[in-house]
């Protein structure tokens, strides 16, 4: 049925509309204040005006109209009527009115408004689907960006609200295996009995998706998170009578719990696709997340089992170091005769309780080292020095030794003598592992020692080093300790510098060890920004190699900054490497600035300088953000009020700080 309102006051043109519309409703007025009260409350779908009429204002009435969903149809009468009014009229029937013209006039007019209140629900319901699309991105590319499962949640909470508007959404998951957690958001307050419902519902729910639970959850130790959005109403049981809509949170067969929304309004079949995506698109992330908490508590006991060890090692191996210096002691006045006359037998026997106690010595030096390094702990003297006396040294020490199996050491020096910044003791200690390992693993020949200055690029290495290797840049001067001893399968190589790795032949099983000497070497080399490897041959003898910079100002710099970094970890300090680049002539006239980069900055630092850009890098012992960011002030301060010298100027600033509590914070700006 069509509802009619026929703006008149002619009661013959009322009998003619209420004759060719009998089966519909019309409602007849001549008052303005009337006619638009009609307009809020019926709502009528055609609008037929008088246009003969005296007693109103068409042109504003006319204008009024048109703000309303409706047909408006002029009846013209005698009259003329301006643009004013005609503009705003939809149709026109002049008089004497035509009934059959009027009937299909009005049909044609319901016609139209059909397609228009089509194309307007098209369009409404367009924009929606646009909406919701576009919050499902926002919230997929949200998701993708955390790990935190309380914020991925959140997320999927938002993103259903944004695109659904429930008034209340009960969300159930895990913390961890035995927390499980059932979040709340709600539009308005809610009732003690109501949640109480709610959490009954959640617990159902959880025993109805899985068929074996792996833990019961009672009802009073269900912790509750509650998100309230307004206080000025409460709901109550009548909510649960609201259309709902509920998803579990899964992937494959992996449960992270689920959610159910409720809404006042029915949810409609492309509501229920939004819902059921955003739902299913938390699940990966979820399960991320999952893998990550995992993951970091597994680090957390091995970190603390690593920690424990190394306390354990170092523990042990100084309690077993007191009783063995009193035994090998006791052993020298034996052999010394002072304790008296001995058998030969007897020194034979002693000789032998000697050399295993000096071997056990040894291993004892070995885990207290590896546990020193793994702990951070280990002192360093860096200082420039040239290797061949530490070569030569190594050499004297272990000749004897050599000569007792009829082998011979060599040493080949480079032909240009640079500097190294190193700790001689450290590199002593290096080379006395790969010499005394190639003395143990050969039976005849000899073992050569050399020395030469190659370029990262030039270094020829297998590939299962190349992790240690391609981080190096520049000039190296490369030691080589090359035995003709029994030789390592390629297959092993990759185990070499494993800790406690000791290559399985029967060579190494009668010459025995630690299995520490070359991880030692490892992290001593890594220590001096160095590396080092092996390559080698079965029954043709093995090649070891170890790389330490040349001396210049930035390997200096590096090596200073180690020691430093070492020192504030011990001391519980921290270390600050503050970067200022710039145009060449800018960094130096700030370093002429003596009142800015004093000593104290200068005494510590390295200048780089990259075609026009130079790069001031400075060491600050108990720096930290505070500090760069003084400096920082206090050089645009300077630039501020000697416009003359530097004009405008780029300046870029970064700082890293290092130490006991900072393993690396850093900030570019």
């Amino acid at each position: 049925m069509t509802k009619f309102l026929l703006i008149s006051e002619d009661s013959g043109k009322e009998k003619i509309i209420k004759s060719v519309f009998k089966s519909d409703e019309i409602l007849t007025c001549a008052e303005e204040t009337m006619i638009f009260d009609i307009l809020k409350v019926e709502e009528p779908d055609i609008i037929i005006i008088d246009g003969d009429i005296d007693s109103l204002d068409l042109k504003s009435i006319c204008r009024k109209i048109k703000t309303f969903p409706v047909v408006t149809l002029l009846v013209i009468g005698k009259k003329e009527h301006t643009k004013d009014i005609t503009h705003n009229v939809n149709l026109f029937i002049k008089t004497p009115i035509d009934k059959k013209l009027l009937e299909a006039t009005i049909e044609s007019s319901l016609r139209t408004r059909q397609s228009l209140l089509k194309m307007t629900k098209s369009n409404q319901e367009l924009a929606a689907s646009l909406y919701q699309l576009n919050v499902l991105y926002n919230t997929s590319s949200q998701l993708a960006g955390s790990l935190d499962k309380d914020k991925l949640l959140k997320i999927m909470t938002e993103g259903i609200e944004k695109s659904l508007n429930f008034e209340l959404s009960c969300t159930l998951m895990f913390r961890s295996e035995r927390e499980p957690v059932l979040i709340i958001n709600s539009l308005y307050k809610i009732s003690d009995r109501l949640m109480e419902a709610l959490k009954l519902r959640a617990i159902l729910s959880y025993k109805s998706l899985l068929s074996d639970p792996p833990f019961d959850i009672k009802i009073g130790k269900l912790k509750i998170e509650k998100n309230i959005k307004h206080n000025i109403q409460e709901y109550d049981f009548s909510i649960l009578r609201f259309d709902n809509m509920f998803a579990p949170i899964m992937l494959n067969d992996e449960f992270f719990g689920f959610t159910e929304i409720y809404r006042e309004k029915p949810f409609s079949t492309e509501d229920a696709t939004v819902f059921q995506t955003l739902v299913q698109q938390v699940a990966i992330p979820l399960q991320s997340a999952s893998f990550t908490q995992e993951l970091k508590a597994t680090n957390r006991k091995l970190q603390k089992l690593e920690r424990l060890k190394s306390e354990f090692i170092s523990i042990v191996s100084h309690e077993l170091r007191t009783p063995l210096t009193a035994i090998k002691n006791a052993m020298d006045i034996i052999l010394s005769g002072k304790a008296g006359d001995m058998s030969e037998n007897i020194e034979k026997f002693v000789s032998m309780g000697k050399r295993n106690a000096i071997r056990l010595s040894g291993i004892i030096n070995d885990l207290l080292d590896i546990s020193k390094i793994e702990a951070g702990k280990m002192d360093f003297k860096f200082e420039l020095m040239h290797v061949e006396p530490v070569i030569e040294y190594v050499k004297n020490n272990l000749t004897e030794v050599a000569k007792e199996k009829g082998l011979q050491i060599v040493f080949t020096p480079a032909e240009e003598q640079v500097e190294v910044y190193a700790d001689s003791n450290r590199l002593e200690q290096v080379l006395t592992n790969l010499v005394s390992n190639a003395i143990k693993f050969t039976e005849n020949g000899q073992i050569e020692i050399s020395t030469k200055v190659v370029n990262a690029r030039e270094l020829q290495y297998d590939v299962c080093f190349e992790e240690d290797i391609k981080k190096l840049k520049g000039n190296y001067l490369q030691v080589c300790v090359e035995d003709q001893g029994i030789g390592i399968e390629r297959k092993d190589l990759n185990h070499v510098f494993d800790k406690f790795a000791q290559i399985e032949n029967s060579l190494s099983r009668k010459v025995g060890g630690s299995g520490l000497g070359l991880p030692i070497a490892r992290q001593l080399m890594e220590a001096h920004n160095g590396a080092i490897w092996c390559d080698s041959e079965i029954n043709k003898g093995s090649r070891f190699y170890f790389v330490i910079p040349i001396a210049n100002d930035k390997s200096n710099f590096m090596m200073v900054r180690k020691q430093m970094v070492q020192k504030a970890r011990s001391e519980g300090t921290t270390v600050a490497v503050i970067n200022i680049k710039s145009s060449n002539q800018v960094i130096e006239n700030l370093m002429k600035d003596e009142n800015l980069l004093n000593k104290t900055y200068m005494s510590n630092s390295l200048i780089e300088k990259e075609g026009g850009m130079t790069t001031l890098s400075i060491l600050v012992m108990d720096g930290d953000k505070p500090s760069a960011e003084f400096l920082k002030k206090k050089i645009e301060s300077v630039i501020d009020q000697n416009k003359d010298l530097y004009g405008k100027c780029d300046i870029m600033y970064s700082y890293e700080i290092e130490g006991d509590t900072h393993e690396k914070d850093s900030y570019s700006g």
